[in-house]
């Protein structure tokens, strides 16, 4: 089953994307370098509660 995950931008802490995850496969909190439009760059974005 997969459930949504909010990510963060670990810059300026702005939750920008909202994504689905098998927490079977993939237990850990996730990290994905995406854009960031508040930033105007791209930056590490870190799953959220």
């Amino acid at each position: 089953m997969r459930t949504r995950v909010t990510l963060a931008c670990t810059e300026c802490k702005n939750r920008n994307y909202n994504t689905t995850k098998d927490k079977k496969t993939h237990p850990e909190r996730m990290e994905i370098k995406k854009y960031c439009k508040f930033c105007r760059t791209h930056t590490l974005h870190k799953e959220t509660k």
